[in-house]
């Protein structure tokens, strides 16, 4: 099958996308309410959800190259003689692992100050100087040009964010930034306009101590649509895919359309208009609508859930949380995982309730949920999130034959490979990687079901029958069994389905399941 349009994965630049006859979605109607309406501006989006075609297509706007724009909205509203130098810094072009940050950016502002044919200062003897460069660089483009400078920044906190698991790294790097960063405010006079991206946003002594002027639009409602892609962008962009796409996989236009909306629309930074993760819906339509994890597996959190286990997180749907969530991330210790999660891209706004100013968070759609749960339940388990879904289909068919003996070795599967210094001595534990693999199966399930007469601590239906899991911890089966039925669980249950009470002891020392009875009732 042939692919439709030629589709930008990967590609950053605006200049590239557009000389490239790539596909583009019209953004520039967000970008000029941008440029009209403020002068420093913050923008949080989770990673690949186009934060640096929006720095680069800012880029060209202010460098007024018109060609580019022809036939966007913005063509005949913007005034392209009136150009402005820019100084654009990426740090995904960067290459931080084993490198001085410092030195990294004085070298990145040098080239910017070649871009423009400007000689800076040496600095000689000052150990940290990338700062002084950025003000230098500032102050001469000003006064070579007349014309006040555009600062744009992309990912601003990657130098944080990619070492939360060495905190005094991240520390070292956040200083340097701090001193990076603050030089913008006292250069108020020579600048015309300033964004910084990323993909968080850090609290208290953080970067942004010396630059509180900036406008943080994150969960602005004005641009909560200036990235990803709404329902009425996709159904015009991808008009052509979704005729082709819907009659390959044999579903009628609506109903693909409500498959792709499921699995990969939801997130939304004002609680209203729902967005797609452009970069999942590329590699959709790139792959001939084909239904697969995209945005999820370009990068494994892998210290998202280090910081899971730490602080065991396992339930992220339904988290009910106040306006402080939303305010920043301090990345000293203990972290406050609700709130990264937020702005990495793993949740998203579900609800809000202005009586108690209470916010809702849930997964945004099911590639999130799905690949969020794999790697908590292989995290949670010290099992391979590759491994995950076999298990998972082993556990479906022994709950859907009642095989609770199957169940059981599967269970001790989940838990065998914990490490003994990290095995934890709390049911919580154990409850949780339970819960993470029935919810992932998509079984019917309700964890610590509250009923009047107590708190049950897993009931989960299939199509025959009903069963009532109760968990204990270095006691006895038959401990859990009596609670079943002395708190009457299963009564509820409608009687047309067999109701299994199944009691199960964990052992501590032997890191699994030691003692498990079952009964009808």
């Amino acid at each position: 099958m042939t692919q439709m349009q030629k589709y930008p994965i990967g590609v950053q630049s605006f200049s590239e996308v557009i000389t490239g006859g790539y596909l583009y979605v019209d953004k520039t109607a967000w970008l000029y309410q941008l440029a009209k309406k403020g002068k420093y501006y913050f923008l949080s989006r989770p990673r690949r959800f186009g934060k640096s075609l929006l720095v680069s297509t800012l880029e060209a706007l202010f460098e007024g190259k018109k060609k580019l724009f022809e036939g966007l909205w913005i063509a005949g509203k913007w005034d392209f003689t009136q150009t402005n130098p820019t100084v654009v810094v990426y740090f995904n072009a960067m290459q931080l692992k084993d490198n001085n940050l410092d030195l990294v950016l004085q070298e990145t502002v040098q080239t910017e100050a070649r871009r423009h044919e400007i000689e800076l200062s040496e600095y000689a003897g000052i150990a940290f100087k990338s700062g002084l460069l950025f003000r230098e660089l500032i102050q001469k483009l000003h006064a070579k040009t007349s014309r006040k400078v555009v600062v744009l920044i992309d990912e601003y906190d990657k130098p944080i964010i990619d070492f939360l698991d060495d905190l005094e790294k991240a520390e070292v790097n956040r200083n340097i930034l701090r001193s990076f960063y603050g030089i913008l405010k006292p250069s108020d006079e020579h600048l015309e306009f300033v964004l910084l991206t990323g993909v968080s946003k850090f609290t208290k002594v953080s970067v942004f101590s010396d630059l509180n002027n900036l406008n943080d639009i994150s969960m602005d409602e004005d641009f909560n649509a200036m990235l990803g892609i709404t329902q009425q962008e996709l159904e015009a962009a991808f008009a052509e895919e979704i005729r082709a796409y819907s009659a390959r996989h044999q579903l009628t236009q609506e109903e693909f359309l409500s498959k792709i909306k499921h699995w990969y629309n939801g997130y939304t930074w004002s609680g209203k208009e729902t967005l797609y993760n452009p970069f999942s819906l590329l590699n959709f339509f790139s792959k001939y609508g084909d239904f697969q994890n995209f945005w999820f597996k370009t990068a494994t959190p892998n210290f998202l859930i280090n910081l899971i286990r730490k602080n065991p997180i396992y339930r992220l749907e339904e988290m009910r949380v106040g306006q402080a969530i939303f305010d920043g991330f301090d990345m000293q210790e203990p972290f406050d995982i609700r709130s990264l999660l937020f702005q990495t891209g793993y949740l998203t706004l579900k609800d809000y309730d202005p009586q108690f100013r209470l916010y809702t968070l849930g997964y945004p759609n099911q590639e999130v949920k799905d690949s969020m749960q794999e790697y908590l339940i292989g995290g949670f388990s010290s099992q391979s999130a590759a491994e995950v879904p076999h298990l998972a289909f082993l556990l479906k068919q022994a709950f859907d034959t009642a095989d609770m003996a199957a169940v059981i070795e599967i269970m001790n599967q989940l838990l065998k490979g914990i490490p003994n210094q990290i095995f934890p001595q709390t049911e919580a534990f154990y409850h949780a990687i339970i819960h993470l693999m029935f919810n992932y199966l998509g079984i019917f399930m309700e964890s610590e079901v509250n009923v009047s007469t107590g708190r049950a601590d897993a009931i989960i239906q299939t199509d025959s029958h009903v069963f009532c899991l109760e968990f204990k911890l270095n006691q006895t089966a038959q401990t859990a069994l009596r609670q079943i039925q002395e708190k009457g669980y299963l009564e509820k249950y409608a009687s047309t389905k067999t109701r299994m009470a199944v009691g199960i002891n964990f052992n501590a020392n032997l890191r699994g399941i030691d003692d498990w009875q079952m009964v009808i009732l």
